[in-house]
């Protein structure tokens, strides 16, 4: 199905860039141009992006469930970090 009629981009589409790490309509915009024309098609791409679980989000979540009385991570610090040697 079309998420956005004007340039032709489908969910299947969003929800690849999204498993690539696009994590905001801004960023899908960027990688694929959905959402740049009349705009019609936002809140879609917003809908979309929240049923998926990209690793960010999943940080984000792991921040938000933090036990009471533990120390509660950041984002940052829940990310894998690219090219850090494992202790």
């Amino acid at each position: 199905m079309f998420v956005c009629s004007c340039f032709g981009v489908t969910e299947e589409q969003v929800r690849e860039h999204a498993a690539a790490g696009a994590c905001t309509p801004r960023q899908i915009a960027s990688s694929c141009r959905a959402g740049t024309d009349c705009g019609g098609c936002v809140r879609r791409i917003q809908a979309l992006l929240g049923r998926g679980a990209g690793p960010r989000r999943a940080a984000v979540a792991a921040v938000a469930e933090a036990a009471p009385g533990e120390r509660a991570r950041t984002a940052a610090e829940a990310l894998p970090r690219a090219g850090r040697a494992a202790a």
